[in-house]
């Protein structure tokens, strides 16, 4: 099983980010935080990188159910999808498998509602114009 769910996009760097946001909204998600990796690795260690942007992705009527589920769930949440150039030129998105992360938790009420997750995020893909 793969950790993630991912699609090459025909799409700027920063174009990709603004649909995948939209996409995310659109499937009930709101980004609560927004990484720059590639600023990060330059300020803190200078190395330069590309453009690789981390959005942590949260349905808040789910992650609350999650949480009722299981208290240190909190652990794995948001929900992490990257918008990234990778090293050929091309733009990718890709968002990581709740199912396939919450697999570490013995709960199949949490894995029920990884699935609905899953799906989502599958749409949030799925929405994405395709390369």
């Amino acid at each position: 099983m793969s950790y993630y769910i991912a699609a090459t996009v025909p799409l700027g760097f920063e174009e990709a980010i603004a649909r995948t946001e939209a996409a995310l909204a659109e499937n009930g998600f709101g980004v609560i935080s927004r990484i720059d990796i590639r600023e990060t690795l330059k300020n803190k260690i200078g190395v330069d990188f590309r453009p690789y942007t981390i959005l942590g992705a949260c349905n808040p009527k789910l992650a609350h159910q999650a949480l009722e589920l299981e208290d240190k769930v909190g652990t794995m949440l948001p929900c992490n999808v990257v918008v990234q150039q990778t090293p050929d030129g091309a733009v990718e998105v890709a968002a990581i498998d709740p199912v396939a992360s919450m697999q570490a938790i013995e709960n199949p009420a949490l894995l029920a509602a990884a699935a609905e997750v899953r799906a989502r995020l599958a749409k949030v893909i799925e929405a994405l114009p395709k390369g």
